[in-house]
């Protein structure tokens, strides 16, 4: 009994280990693991039977384990078993190059470039410890896997050489199997990568193409509106046609220049200065279109130059990629051909001054028929000079193009320049009494604006004198009670005879003849008795009337009309004194020192 169990004890003792070890393979993932090396069990050596028996069982645990480090390490830890060996260290073959295992003891100087003359081949080598050492290469079908070195103290048996050789060859074919299946997992791994990436090239494709189809009919439509110069309607109609939202365009003040699509707002919202240049600042700092509140809003600005802003209207933020393309494509055709057409304006307006200046100066030579022909004007008409003066606008080239484009939607063909404070347009037709005042009140969105038009003018050499009758329509104008609107000179009456270029000195003796008195109370005491008295003549009289258009009670309009009486010592129910007193007060309204 004694015996049996002695005989027996080596196998059990290699099943307990095998079973460690096979719960150590399966926790393993790394190629070669840096956790510390486990010694395996040795089994104390019994007969070639028992050890052939013991290296199947272990050849089934080599062979369930996946990680190559592991099969390396659980071979190690085998040596023992297959005979008087000790493995002092092991390699794997890691891309070319053999690799120690790093959870083993360091290896002996030498053993690697040892390893390396072998290439693969089986050799001995020399290890302190043991008077026998051989390296074992682990070698598969794809080529070396790795090296086993092994010492022993004596030269090994025929039977001990050959349960090392067949733990070798199982340890070979488990690397080999471990090598296999990493690579197969590693292929599969790198064919669904190439799967994901084939299906998202595909579909990256499939979104190219329809973009690139989406660019093209955008582009196309942007360079037919371009070459068709169709301008800002066009623009804003195709706009709406590619996206299917609202579509508008504002000058840079926020004005509304066009509009398609449903939802334009009646009356169109008063623009805020402050607001709106804090919307273009806010836009401008952006590359591309900005949302703001319910619009897409870029700028139109070839350059620096802001020449408006095109914008849609998206409520519930329809607006993809694509609409942002067909917005900055239609700002893009937009800016050109809103440069293109400054361009020519300024050209024009250029063209326009030199023409208008030598006209009103007098100084128009034999060429100013074909020079007004060259710019689309009939000199042989008679013409009329109109003057334009607004109280928040300075008189420049913008606003100069600003007349030009109301003048034009009114219908209005005209010469045009600007002078000191007012703008200058010649019209071979006599304006309506009231159009181009409401076109630029709609244009430039305030209604203080004064014109004044002359006669008519049968020929250039009376230019001039036309200019100075607008001026004196526009002077009489802009003094009068309701001084904003259109005043013709031949509706003047009285005031033609009255106004700039008659003898000023006989008009000043004459205005303080009939009104000095008052004029020195109102400059001593800083009242209005003149402008009441002005008032009260425009208004015929009427008590009521006059009250209201100086903003007093009627007591306190009876009561300066009776001091006006009481300082003037002018008599208002004499027929002759209040026609004198009529005539001076509107002399003093025109006249240089009359009232602001």
């Amino acid at each position: 009994m004694a015996d049996s169990r002695t005989h027996h004890q080596p196998h059990y003792q290699h099943h307990r280990c095998a079973a460690r070890e096979d719960r150590l393979s399966k926790g393993s993932a790394r190629l070669l693991p840096a956790a510390p090396r486990r010694e395996l069990c040795s089994p104390a050596r019994t007969s070639v039977g028992h050890a052939l028996d013991a290296l199947t069982e272990f050849s089934r645990v080599l062979l369930g384990t996946p990680d190559e480090g592991d099969i390396l390490r659980l071979a190690m830890g085998h040596v023992a078993a297959t005979g008087p060996y000790r493995a002092v260290a092991g390699y794997l073959e890691v891309e070319g190059e053999l690799v120690p295992d790093p959870t083993g003891a360091a290896p002996a100087p030498g053993l690697g470039r040892r390893l390396r003359d072998l290439a693969g081949d089986d050799g001995p080598v020399r290890v302190s410890g043991g008077s026998w050492g051989r390296a074992l290469g682990l070698r598969g079908v794809e080529g070396i896997r790795g090296y086993l070195v092994v010492t022993s103290p004596s030269r090994p048996t025929e039977a001990e050489r050959s349960l090392l050789t067949a733990l070798v060859g199982h340890t070979t074919a488990a690397l080999s199997l471990a090598f296999t299946q990493r690579r197969r997992r590693e292929e599969a791994r790198e064919l669904h990568r190439l799967r994901k990436e084939r299906a998202a090239q595909q579909l990256q494709l499939i979104r190219v193409v329809a973009e690139l189809g989406y660019q093209r009919a955008a582009h196309a439509l942007m360079a037919d509106i371009a070459a068709s110069g169709g301008g800002e309607k066009a623009v804003t109609r195709a706009l709406h046609r590619i996206t299917g939202l609202p579509a508008l365009v504002e000058d840079r003040f926020g004005r509304p220049r066009s509009w398609t699509g449903p939802g334009r707002p009646d009356p169109y919202p008063e623009p805020d200065p402050v607001r709106q240049d804090e919307l273009l600042n806010a836009v401008a700092r952006e590359a591309g279109p900005v949302r703001i509140r319910n619009r897409l809003i870029t700028l139109v600005r070839p350059h620096d130059e802001i020449l408006g802003v095109l914008a849609l209207v998206d409520p519930d933020g329809e607006a993809d990629e694509h609409t942002v393309l067909a917005l900055n494509d239609a700002a893009t055709s937009l800016a050109l051909e809103l440069t293109h057409l400054r361009d020519l304006a300024e050209v024009e307006l250029r063209l326009h001054r030199e023409l208008v200046a030598d006209l009103l100066d007098g100084t128009a030579e034999a060429s100013t028929y074909a020079r007004s022909e060259a710019v689309g004007h009939d000199l042989h008409r008679s013409q009329y000079v109109v003057a334009v003066r607004w109280s928040d606008r300075t008189a420049d080239d913008s606003f100069a193009r600003t007349v030009g484009r109301a003048a034009s939607e009114v219908g209005m063909r005209a010469l045009l320049t600007w002078r000191s404070d007012h703008v200058i347009l010649i019209t071979d037709a006599r304006p309506h009494a009231h159009a181009l005042y409401e076109a630029l009140a709609l244009e430039t969105g305030a209604p203080s604006g004064t014109i004044g038009v002359s006669a008519p003018c049968d020929s250039p050499d009376a230019i001039p004198r036309g200019y100075r009758d607008a001026q004196r329509a526009l002077t009489v104008r802009g003094r009068s009670r309701e001084r904003y609107g259109t005043t013709f000179f031949d509706e003047l009456g009285l005031y033609r005879i009255l106004g700039p270029g008659n003898d000023q000195r006989e008009l000043k003796t004459f205005v303080d003849e009939w009104l000095g008195q008052l004029i020195d109370y109102d400059a001593w005491h800083k009242t209005s008795m003149v402008e009441t008295l002005s008032r009260y003549f425009d208004c015929g009289g009427n008590y009521d009337e006059t009250a209201a258009s100086l903003r007093i009670h009627r007591s306190t309009l009876r009561y300066r009309l009776k001091r006006i009486h009481d300082i003037s010592g002018r008599d208002l129910a004499n027929a002759e004194e209040r026609l004198n007193l009529q005539v001076a007060t509107r002399v003093w309204k025109i006249a240089p020192g009359g009232p602001p």
